[in-house]
């Protein structure tokens, strides 16, 4: 969901940014997101149905400015996959204020509708400083 709200303000500020997605784990490669997530996601003019999940590979750090990450654990294991401090300072929490994004996948509808919320408030954070770097 974090990629869909990124893409959309993106796209709303007029930015030419690549955003993607990637897991620290390999569960669910090619699957689409929880359809819970899809349906939260529409509801806010979001189409999720098209992403699929992939692994973060080490090649990530080169292609992106910035590595995203919802908790402290993707933190953890992000950065222990860090060939160098480079990589390393790309590295953060979604959230601007340093906290967790919850993860809803065993909850109910309404913990996707609060991480939707969630990401959409902290999205705006990332945008200025795409726009810093552009």
């Amino acid at each position: 969901m974090a990629q869909g709200v990124l893409q959309q303000l993106a796209v709303a500020e007029g930015l030419n940014i690549t955003v993607d997605s990637a897991g620290t784990a390999g569960y669910h490669i090619g699957e689409k997101p929880d359809d819970r997530s899809i349906k939260s996601a529409k509801k806010f003019g979001l189409d999720l149905s098209h992403q699929r999940a992939r692994k973060f590979e080490l090649d990530d750090f080169e292609m992106f400015d910035f590595i995203l990450v919802m908790d402290r654990k993707n933190l953890t294991d992000v950065l222990q996959l860090a060939p160098n401090t480079n990589a390393v300072e790309k590295v953060k929490l979604y959230r601007s204020d340093n906290l967790d994004v919850d993860d809803p996948y065993y909850g109910g509808d309404d913990g996707f509708m609060n991480m939707y919320h969630v990401l959409s408030e902290h999205a705006v954070f990332w945008m200025n400083h795409a726009k810093l770097r552009s």
